[in-house]
This record gives C-alpha cells, structure tokens and sequence, in this order.
C-alpha cells in the first residue's frame, strides 16, 4: 500500500497567534515521504512565502486552526483516504503507523535538520536551474523589410550556428509592413519545416509599436529603390530619415541596452547606422555599424581572378568611405596567400598584392574603373552575397575575426585617420571580445589620404541634407541631435 506523503515543518508557532498568522514563518518548509526501515525522506522544499500562503489557504478551506507550526498530509482518496489531515509530528506517526503499519524513531530535532538540508538543496537547485535558463535563452534577432530576398537568404545563415556558435540558441523575428505579412507567413512556415536544432522560433511581425522587444540583435535591411529621374537625392535621404526617426526610438525603448544594430543592404547603409544613432541618443554609437563586407569580397575576387587563384587567398582588402555610395578600395596593405607563383612558403606565409601584380596600369586605371561595374553588381545581386557579409561580420563580432586581418565596417567616426569626427565612415577595424578596434597604427599613403578627404566632403554633405530634412520633418528635434553630436 502506498505510504502517505507529509509536509514537514518547521516553524515559530510558539510565537505566532492562535491561528498561526502575525509571525515571521520560517522559510523552511518541504514535503517528506517515509523510507523503509522506517525513516523519513524528505522530497521537496517550498519557500516559506509558498508555504505559509498554501497553509493559510488550507486551513481557512477546511476550517482548521493551529497554535504551532503543523503537519499536513494527505491519503489518496482512491485507497479509502479521508483527503487532508492536519497535525503535529506525533499525530502523523501515530496515524501512518495505525494506518499503514510504518513509523520512525527519528526525533523531531532530526527531522528538522533534514527539513533544512532539504531547503538548502533546493535553493541551490533552483540557483542552478535559472543559471541555465539564463546559459540557454535564445538570443532575439530582428530584421527588418524581412521580405526581401537578402533576408531569405541570410536566415539559414544564422539558423545553422556558424555565427553565433553551435550551443547558442536563437529566436528570429520578421519585420514588415501589412503588405508582405503573407511573403513572412510564407517564410516562417518554410523555415518551421527546416527545423533548424538551434533556432528555438521564428515570427512575423507588422506591427511597429511592438518592434525589437527584448532584441539582442537587429538587422536593419531596408532599401529604398533609387529612380533618380522620379525623385531627387535629397528627397532620397529623407526617406531614410523618416525610417530611421521610426526604428531609433523603438530600439531604445524595446530592445535590450546593450543591442547591436547592423546596417544592411544595397541603399544608404552609412546613412542608416548615422540617423539611428542619431535618433537614438541611448544607444551606444559603438554598437551600430555599417556593412562594408560584400564591397570588400568582391573586390577580392576580381584580384583572384587576375592573378588566376582562390579568392580565399586575398587577404587586407580596405573599403573607405561611403560603403553603398562613393568609397575607395585600397589595395596598400592587401595580401596575397597560397598563390602559384615561383615562391612558395607555408600556409601563413603572404606576399603584398604590389608585389605580384607587375601591370601596375591595371591597378591605377582598369581596376579602378573597374569599381563602378563592381557596386553595381553588388546592388543588382539576388541576395546571397550581401547575407554572407551580415552573417561574416556578426560572427566576427561575438567570436572575433581572423588574427591580423583587416575588416571593414561604417562606424561613427571620432577623428581616426584625420576623418572628421560625426560621420559614419567605412575604415578598417578588427573584432576581439565581443567588440570593434579601429586599426589606426596602419600607415596611410598620400593617395589614400586625399581619397579619404574628397569622401568625408561627401558625407558630410550628405549628413548635411539629412539633418536639414529632419529639422524640416521635426523644427524642434535640434536639441537632441546636437546633444548626440557633442557628446561624441
């Protein structure tokens, strides 16, 4: 027959009133079943908020009232039980052994030493378990005009775990307008199918109030379709400005303090990562970058393809300035690995790309012309480059980039290579523990150098139009743009 299972207690109800309520109960309460040989285990412990509540209710349910700390134990109603039974320890052994045939020579002094190992346990139980709840809470990925294919591209990117490691879990939410809520419900149920072990789940969302909640990443990937004979540049920029005065204050609001934000896309990417940090006057400018990735890939493999090799190989390429407008490849520092040529070496061992590319006209005139076909190639693609170059940076980000190697990104400029401070400019950086380091000891040639003024002249120019549109949208926003801009 299966034995009764008890609460045991201990409590101050010697202090306590007559109905035992008025005294600071014990937070030692945890339920207990008998052993054979007649000893007692005790199986749970319950705070004493838990207890004394349950307690209370009980008591009020059944009429009871006690002057000390009681027992209450229960028979199983199918066995002939009577339900609830209220006591002290010696009613309860004395019921247990008449009913069941079992008792306990342990003192009462010894059940409450087990009653508070039992509390201890269990306080160290649920330390343990919110230790790991908090190890295996998906990280919150948002991505905005989630309906273009950079987005369809880039999910099984993140899914797999090659960005953010193979034991971290992650929740991705879809944002767009009302217009492409059926392209996300498409989306989710054809990720849903995949089944992806480390993606905890995927929403749609078109609800912007309700955007980046608790987002520990955010993806930002609108574009806006450039028709310059439709509208002008400017008008251009205020569309951006108008997205951006929308997304920062939702950021600050909704998303977690220390959220990284990405600027994606084909359109404006600098502009983006500066109305937001603009926008946003608590978020951490060191936290929104621009992606320069998919300029910086494909300038390798059209050197690859010059000197007939792996593009893999083409290491240090550095895009400056405007990453989706007027920027310069710098090819100073590039190097070259594993290529075929009469001087061979290990794995680590590289050659400068001056070096090897004899056809110095190339360089100066076809490469350089080149670039123009090369941005319009990149914003024509179908999706799949621009999504590796989030995925590639955001690992870089939580897991580092290669040692030694030069990345680029936009981030918010603070005088670095002589760049005016306020604008986010695309230069070379390297991630390490979680965060970004401008490599400012890189020497910077003369050409560089007045390549990298004309572009600061461009953003600011643009920077310009931007805040003129806001003060236009928004004549009493002045204050909080110029407290952002002195405080960097």
């Amino acid at each position: 027959m299966l034995p009764p299972s008890a609460s045991l207690a201990r409590g101050d109800g010697a202090r306590r009133g007559p109905n035992g309520r008025g005294g600071a109960c014990s937070a030692l309460r945890c339920r207990a079943t008998p052993q054979a040989g007649g000893r007692w285990r005790a199986a749970r412990a319950w705070p004493s908020w838990c207890w004394r509540q349950w307690l209370h209710d009980i008591c009020e349910m059944n009429g009871w009232q006690h002057r000390r700390s009681p027992i209450i134990w229960r028979e199983l109603l199918d066995r002939g039980g009577k339900g609830l039974l209220l006591g002290g320890v010696n009613d309860f052994l004395e019921y247990a052994q008449h009913y069941y045939g079992i008792t306990s020579m342990m003192l009462s002094e010894e059940m409450l030493d087990i009653a508070e190992e039992n509390l201890q346990a269990h306080v160290e139980a649920e330390k343990e378990e919110e230790e790991i709840r908090n190890l295996t809470n998906p990280l919150q990925i948002w991505i905005t005009s989630a309906s273009a294919p950079i987005c369809y591209q880039l999910i099984p990117l993140l899914a797999t775990g090659e960005v953010f490691g193979m034991t971290t879990e992650i929740s991705i939410h879809l944002l767009d307008t009302d217009e492409f809520k059926n392209v996300l419900c498409g989306i989710v149920m054809e990720v849903e199918d995949m089944a992806f072990p480390l993606l905890r789940g995927i929403s749609e969302h078109t609800e912007i109030d309700k955007a980046f909640l608790q987002a520990d990443v955010i993806i930002v990937l609108d574009d806006i379709l450039l028709k310059r004979e439709v509208q002008s540049l400017e008008n251009y920029i205020r569309k951006v400005s108008e997205i951006c005065h929308v997304y920062a204050p939702l950021i600050e609001k909704n998303a977690k303090k220390e959220v990284r934000v990405i600027s994606a896309g084909k359109t404006f990417v600098n502009l983006k990562a500066m109305m937001i940090i603009t926008y946003g006057p608590s978020i951490n400018p060191e936290n929104v970058i621009a992606v320069a990735t998919s300029w910086e890939t494909a300038a390798k493999a059209m050197l690859a393809r010059k000197l007939n090799m792996n593009a893999a190989g083409v290491k240090d390429v550095i895009v400056w300035g405007n990453i989706t407008g007027c920027h310069y490849i710098d090819l100073s520092h590039t190097k070259i690995y594993r290529c075929d040529t009469a001087v061979w070496g290990p794995a680590n061992f590289s050659r400068p790309l001056m070096n090897l590319i004899y056809d110095s006209e190339w360089i100066h005139s076809e490469f350089l012309s080149a670039q123009s076909s090369l941005s319009s190639r990149v914003c024509h693609c179908a999706g799949m480059l621009p999504a590796h170059a989030v995925a590639t940076v955001l690992r870089y980000w939580f897991h580092g980039s290669p040692s030694g190697e030069i990345v680029s990104v936009g981030i918010l400029s603070e005088g670095q290579f002589c760049i005016p401070e306020g604008i986010v400019f695309s230069m070379p950086v390297r991630f390490q523990n979680g965060s970004w380091e401008v490599m400012t000891e890189l020497e910077i040639n003369e050409t560089t150098q007045e390549a990298l003024e004309r572009l600061s002249h461009d953003l600011i120019q643009e920077k310009l139009i931007a805040l003129k549109k806001i003060k236009e949208m928004h004549p009493y926003g002045r204050d909080k743009i110029t407290t952002k801009k002195k405080s960097h």
